[in-house]
């Protein structure tokens, strides 16, 4: 055959089978059609234990973005207040209860690029909270060198602005621990960026400088709790890594600022959707385990359930392994946390969805799973109303000793419906 006649045969080729291929496979049941939008929500039985549902602050106005929701005492006086990072306005907020059990906002710092969380610590030791911002410096995805960790001071009524990390990319999460064993506290920070991103260690060199040290480059790390995961007395690192792959890393302490990176678990589902990390001792056996809530799908315009979406228990067996138990099936949890809901001893988990089915009004946003004291969970829905949860927080409230809740709304995708800001269940158990 000539090389006139080739060339053309080859070009009406790659032409003609990439359009019969889709052509054919839009005839397929599986590959072709549309799946039912929306379908599959998640619904629980109502929970028995009863809570009272108040909004923390104003009510929302337009679509409010909350990124990350805690239960501190911020300002020593022995009361729990809420501090919440608010990327809308671009503000860290404390809410305060007043007498009549309505809450007061006060904003503590505000002109942030997109705060992704808020870190409340004592990281200069002169005796008053400090606050240290992971900054995101874009809510959406975005690889360019715009995050930042920025340490605010304080200094009497006021808070003093540093940056203590630039030049990096989207920093998702910042937390404190004294990893060199010198007296004073350093800082581990998760990178998120988009298609690169890293976990660093900061070193704490005095008058608030910082040297960083990098553990792993990986894009998507969101949350770097710090815990002795191996109990032999030093602080150790973990941290989720959810953009390239999903993987669960653990970052050995190994001494004088020397760590050993461990690869403690992955999953070949690439789309599981790993939300965030909390350490927490689940079982009460004396060692740290892992709790991670799976459900990010926020780059789907429309966002619903999918059936490997939940919440994961990595039990701490000793020497770097941890066992995985799948607790909870909770379609597009984002958020988790801890207490002891029910008073009984145990500790109970609560769970926020941001992709359920919204148009199904039986579809949970706010779930809490009871722990029967041998981490057999039974899942109760708390409510349905606000939807889009993205962060939660267990604590006392109201100061009457019994934990509550509290979560805020990320209002990114439709339905823009049930919206909310920032919302809080109070734990109404009665009392023996």
């Amino acid at each position: 055959m000539s090389l006139k006649i080739r060339v053309p045969l080859l070009i009406c080729l790659i032409i003609l089978i990439p359009l019969g291929t889709w052509w054919w496979l839009s005839d397929l049941p599986s590959l072709g059609q549309q799946p039912e939008i929306f379908s599959g929500g998640t619904s629980y039985p109502a929970s028995e234990l009863p809570f009272k549902k108040v909004n923390v602050g104003p009510d929302p106005v337009g679509l409010p973005l909350i990124t990350n929701v805690q239960i501190v005492d911020i300002d020593g006086d022995g009361q729990n207040d809420v501090v919440a990072c608010d990327t809308t306005r671009g503000v860290i907020s404390r809410f305060k209860r007043d007498g009549e059990g309505t809450w007061q906002e006060e904003v503590l710092l505000k002109d942030l690029a997109d705060p992704a969380h808020a870190t409340v610590v004592d990281i200069d030791a002169d005796g008053d909270q400090d606050i240290i911002v992971s900054i995101l410096g874009n809510l959406l995805p975005d690889d360019r060198v715009i995050g930042r960790v920025e340490l605010y001071e304080r200094k009497g009524d006021e808070y003093v602005r540093h940056v203590i990390l630039d030049d990096v990319r989207r920093v998702a999460d910042v937390q404190p621990g004294d990893f060199d064993g010198d007296g004073d506290l350093d800082l581990a920070v998760g990178i998120f960026g988009y298609i690169r991103g890293s976990v660093l260690w900061l070193e704490n060199q005095g008058d608030l400088q910082f040297r960083d040290h990098e553990l792993l480059n990986a894009p998507g790390t969101i949350h770097v709790p710090v815990a002795d995961y191996d109990g032999d007395g030093d602080l150790d690192i973990a941290a989720i890594v959810t953009q390239d792959e999903e993987e669960l890393w653990g970052f050995e302490n190994l001494g004088k600022g020397k760590f050993k990176k461990r690869k403690l678990w992955m999953t070949v589902n690439l789309d599981l959707g790993g939300a965030g990390l909390i350490k927490v001792d689940l079982d009460q056996d004396g060692d740290q385990d892992l709790v991670l809530p799976a459900g990010d799908n926020l780059e789907d315009l429309d966002a619903y359930p999918q059936p490997y979406h939940g919440c994961y228990w990595f039990e701490n067996k000793g020497d770097w392994e941890f066992e995985s138990h799948r607790i909870s099936n909770l379609g597009g949890t984002y958020a988790a946390d801890v207490g002891d809901l029910d008073g009984d001893g145990d500790l109970d988990v609560v769970l926020v969805s941001m992709a359920n089915d919204w148009y199904d009004p039986k579809s949970a946003s706010v779930v809490w799973l009871e722990n029967d004291g041998n981490q057999n969970f039974t899942s109760w829905q708390i409510a349905n109303n606000p939807i889009h949860l993205t962060t939660v927080a267990v604590g006392d409230l109201n100061g009457d000793g019994q934990d509550d809740i509290v979560a805020g709304g990320l209002n990114l995708l439709k339905p823009f419906q049930r919206i909310g800001r920032i919302t809080a269940w109070l734990n109404q158990k009665e009392k023996p």
